[in-house]
């Protein structure tokens, strides 16, 4: 589990040890990387995934705990909201390295032994704003459509291969993430849920296969809105993005 420090990542660690499974944690933090293992019984893995490169040490040190990875649930993820002509290089590279090229690269790690088992499951952990674009969030939302479309196609590679691909859809979520991009989750509507909320329904899309799984469920409508009735959606989020280029509210989710 990458980004099983804090957040939907803890979450998703405990219910995975709760039923019985040999967790590994990964984080970035030593000290809370270390306390989730400890409350797991799992085995602790520190490593900061948006330095490039950093994916293969890591994959080497998972295989080496135990010789074999079943379950990849790849959580690991940050954001940035702020106008996209104002971000930085540095961060720019930062979010694609962590929110995209990380989970491709541990996918591809784990993958061989999946396919030569003829078992195997990989969870990413997605984004609304992958779905539908989230002005302030260019970068991020970019990598987390990325995300939707390489568990697509990856999907249709593996029809037969006994290896599963699942996202996993949330939407905001309580954690310390909108404080960490810059800017605070200021939207009345839709709350955020809790992140054992999104770990039960990750539990469940791991139990069952289930190729993808929003939280909560009514936010699937907002693709099929954009598809159906593209100007009035394009016209809502515009009318959303003034008001976060002003430093009003939020995007729509």
């Amino acid at each position: 589990m990458t980004g099983a420090s804090s957040g939907i990542g803890r979450a998703v660690a405990l219910r995975l040890a709760a039923e019985g499974a040999q967790v590994l944690v990964h984080g970035r933090d030593a000290a809370r990387t270390e306390e989730v293992a400890r409350l797991t019984g799992g085995s602790p893995l520190v490593a900061d995934l948006a330095v490039p490169g950093s994916h293969g040490d890591l994959a080497d040190r998972a295989l080496a705990v135990d010789g074999r990875i079943d379950i990849l649930v790849a959580g690991a993820g940050a954001g940035w909201s702020g106008p996209f002509a104002g971000m930085g290089d540095g961060e720019l590279r930062r979010l694609v390295e962590l929110d995209l090229v990380a989970p491709l690269a541990l996918t591809r790690a784990v993958l061989p032994g999946m396919v030569a088992r003829n078992c195997g499951q990989i969870v990413l952990v997605g984004s609304v704003a992958g779905r539908t674009g989230v002005a302030g969030e260019a970068v991020y939302a970019a990598a987390k459509a990325g995300l939707d479309a390489f568990a697509e196609s990856l999907r249709l590679e593996l029809v037969g291969s006994g290896v599963s691909v699942s996202v996993v859809v949330p939407g905001a979520v309580r954690t310390s993430f909108f404080d960490n991009r810059g800017r605070p989750y200021g939207r009345r509507f839709p709350r955020p849920v809790d992140p054992e909320r999104v770990a039960a329904v990750t539990l469940d899309v791991v139990r069952h296969g289930r190729p993808e799984a929003w939280v909560p469920r009514w936010l699937a409508v907002a693709p099929s809105v954009r598809a159906l009735a593209p100007r009035a959606f394009r016209r809502l989020s515009a009318r959303f993005g003034e008001q976060v280029r002003s430093g009003g509210v939020e995007g729509p989710p």
